[in-house]
């Protein structure tokens, strides 16, 4: 269609209002201005249209050309994703910096995946075959990770007319296509609108754990493969630590972090970091199955919003190709001050806080594109895209409307406490305020791989934690020595599971990603631990001869053994039993 022109008649921060624009559909992109700046039709009244800036909009005034394209806010999904650094609206930053510098030109026009690189396409169909929407085509080695499948876009079906390998650009023709329309030419780029979810077949019950090598989620407070989690807390709680370690070593094929309005630092330790962390599984570098969109808190607030529908819409192009596929959106709570912000120039009523109105509805249409699902195609390939939320609520406040709105959506709740952070626990998730409700829905999944033994040791060690809260206000009102030697027991053991299973030091070679595997040894060692302690007080020995056992200070050391090395628990539990053991024979004359 024929490009429609209009002028601005007003310009209110990010939020520009044009008039003669009469064809054009909400969602629309237009380009504003002389330097022609990215824009996003937000609402329509008549021939006048409110536009969302993407950039800086200094210097526009009234009058200045808008230019409507007719077409939707969309991404390009393709290969080059992998191992890319985007901003909010897709524009490479490693490519724009090569043009122009450190610095982002307004206006910059950069396609999002190159154009001069060539792929080695090859064919998985030959001439003559019926295909139809998510069959695969061909496949491309895009990283040494990641197998990038070309599939048939959604809404299309036909018969091949020509295919064959070959190595080819994003914009070369790879297959033609003789569809009811026409012949179609078919290239390895897509096109798709990012407020539109991508199409599958069927979704399914997630079933299965995302292990993230981060104990105190994994053991007590685990999401599923496809599921949704969120992060809440206050400044200085370490949100931001937590989703750099989950998109680190979660076990997802393909990870999608996006910087959602954070600090510029917080952006650079990411992008410093990932290029040289290794990949646990297979020692290649992380950045091999990672797309990262850097949108910063100094860039212009509307993009907040494209940065977090760019991301979830690349992270469904990789599921439909059957991969897990893990966001980490960081934070929503950046998100909803640009709602605030745009609603506020908009001159709608306000919702709680000044948010506005459709705060909840617009949260859980991104939370709600999450899932595992069945795909298109006859492959029938299942993939899963798991969406990790941090929110940012001042002071810390549970009752923000961000964290309630999003708290109705997702069913995984990690709670950080700043008193926790501030006595150096990390991760500073409270095992008392927690949730996950997965939990039951995984669980023959954790019985088949680590026993019934995992799910009992689990739920007793959850309710000592919650036992101890209970004495801890005993103690604090009469002090230790009112309490019965159980009691002291339950405490001490308490104390161990706190700092000895849930603590990790995300700094540590060893420490910063736990096995599951690992998990359940070093919990077995501290469970161990109490039962035969409780034993041997019943037969009369002392507490403070039973907490002063030499072997206690091992228990510490044990999530320091590196992954070979898994003999080592078997001989902590060996020396507790053995040195426990002595003490009952000391007490009643054995030999």
């Amino acid at each position: 269609m024929a490009f429609e022109h209009g002028k601005i008649v007003k310009v209110s921060g990010p939020l520009v209002v044009a008039e003669g624009i009469k064809k054009s559909k909400m969602y629309d992109v237009v380009r504003v201005g002389k330097e022609r700046l990215v824009g996003e039709i937000i609402e329509l009244r008549g021939d006048r249209a409110s536009i969302q800036v993407y950039e800086e909009t200094a210097g526009l005034g009234v009058g200045d050309p808008v230019e409507a394209t007719g077409e939707p806010l969309s991404v390009e999904l393709g290969p080059g994703l992998i191992e890319s650094i985007y901003d909010g609206i897709q524009r490479p930053l490693d490519t724009i910096r090569k043009q122009g510098g450190d610095y982002l030109t307004r206006g910059i026009d950069v396609p999002g995946l190159p154009r001069d690189k060539k792929w080695q396409f090859k064919a998985l169909r030959k001439k003559g075959d019926d295909v139809s929407a998510g069959d695969v085509l061909g496949e491309v080695q895009e990283s040494s990770l990641v197998k990038h499948k070309i599939q048939v876009p959604p809404g299309m079906a036909g018969k091949i007319e020509k295919i064959g390998d070959g190595e080819f650009s994003v914009t070369d023709t790879v297959c033609v296509l003789k569809t009811q329309a026409g012949k179609q030419e078919l290239t390895m780029l897509q096109r798709w609108p990012v407020r539109k979810a991508r199409p599958y077949l069927d979704k399914i019950p997630p079933a299965e754990p995302l292990v993230t090598g981060t104990r105190v989620i994994d053991a007590f407070f685990p999401v599923a493969k496809g599921g949704t989690a969120c992060i809440p807390g206050p400044f200085g709680s370490g949100k931001t630590v937590v989703q750099h370690q989950l998109a680190k070593w979660a076990d997802a094929e393909i990870v999608v972090y996006i910087g959602c309005g954070e600090r510029g630092n917080e952006m650079t330790d990411v992008l410093q970091e990932f290029p040289e962390l290794k990949d646990p599984k297979s020692g290649e570098p992380l950045m091999r199955r990672t797309v990262l969109i850097a949108n910063t808190s100094n860039m212009p607030v509307a993009a907040r919003e494209a940065s977090i529908y760019t991301g979830v819409t690349i992270g469904e192009y990789f599921r439909d190709m059957g991969y897990s596929v893990a966001i980490m959106a960081d934070s929503t709570s950046r998100w909803a001050e640009a709602m605030r912000e745009i609603s506020g120039r908009l001159e709608e009523m306000p919702g709680e806080e000044g948010y506005p109105a459709y705060l909840g509805t617009r949260i859980a249409e991104f939370y709600e594109r999450s899932g595992k699902v069945q795909n298109q195609g006859k492959e029938q390939t299942v993939g899963a895209l798991t969406i990790i939320g941090a929110v940012s609520p001042p002071g810390g406040d549970l009752s923000d409307p961000v964290v309630q709105a999003t708290l109705k959506v997702v069913k995984v709740f990690w709670a950080l406490k700043d008193k926790l952070a501030y006595q150096r626990h990390f991760p500073a998730i409270s095992w008392l305020d927690s949730y996950s409700l997965y939990y039951d829905g995984i669980a023959d999944y954790l019985v088949e791989h680590l026993g019934q033994e995992w799910i009992d040791m689990r739920d007793e060690a959850m309710a000592i934690l919650q036992e101890e809260d209970k004495l801890q206000e005993i103690v604090r009102l009469v002090g230790m020595d009112a309490l019965k030697a159980q009691d002291r027991l339950l405490l001490e053991v308490a104390k161990s599971i706190r700092e000895d299973f849930l603590y990790q030091n995300a700094f540590h070679p060893i420490d910063t990603y736990c096995l599951i595997d690992k998990q359940k040894e070093i919990l077995k060692i501290i469970m161990d631990y109490y039962h035969q302690a409780k034993d041997v007080l019943a037969k009369g020995v002392e507490i403070d001869d039973i907490l002063a056992i030499k072997a206690r200070e091992e228990i510490p050391k044990a999530r320091l053994i590196a992954d070979e090395e898994t003999g080592k628990f078997g001989d902590i539990r060996a020396h507790i039993d053995k040195q426990l053991a002595d003490l009952a024979k000391n007490i009643t004359g054995e030999k």
